[in-house]
């Protein structure tokens, strides 16, 4: 337990409070989302029905249940990877206000707010982009997959991101 004894270590105590608070509810959002899309391709999987028996002739992957693009489970993945990288924008910026520097991206993209928030806009439409051609070609598992294994990587970003030391000078 921490002790605080002057007015300095007191909001420092708060702020590491709360910093640790944030880290636990943004844990529990991202193991929500990923329960709900668990969910959410298992019932998928309900609705086109049981495995065929083995008298039937088995069909290839490629020709799965055909489905409407922008049928009700397409756009939850979408909103969740839009979500995500929401948070994503969020917890860069955040990081960047308590010292830390963003390595996978220039300074120059990362530190221009309209940039930034181009570039995020622009990863959701190309995961939107590559879903509707793996759509098109016929992989309608690729097709949710994708946006499923983009939602994942970007959470995994989120919580790393916010679970870093600040680097305060001192």
């Amino acid at each position: 337990m921490v002790v605080c004894i002057s007015r300095y270590n007191l909001k420092m105590c708060h702020f590491l409070l709360v910093q640790r608070a944030a880290r636990i509810w943004l844990m529990f959002v991202a193991f929500g989302c990923m329960l709900l899309t668990t969910t959410m391709l298992a019932a998928q999987a309900d609705i086109q029905g049981p495995a065929p028996s083995p008298s039937q002739p088995v069909e290839s992957s490629r020709e799965t249940q055909p489905h409407r693009f922008w049928d009700r489970t397409n756009i939850m993945l979408f909103s969740g990877v839009a979500l995500f990288r929401g948070l994503d924008y969020a917890s860069t910026r955040n990081f960047q206000a308590r010292g830390r520097q963003e390595i996978l991206l220039p300074d120059d993209v990362v530190n221009n707010s309209a940039g930034f928030a181009a570039l995020e806009a622009a990863g959701t439409a190309a995961s939107v982009g590559l879903s509707y051609w793996m759509h098109r070609a016929g992989h309608h598992r690729i097709e949710r997959w994708v946006s499923v294994a983009h939602i994942a990587v970007t959470g995994f970003g989120v919580v790393r991101n916010y679970s870093l030391e600040s680097k305060h000078p001192r």
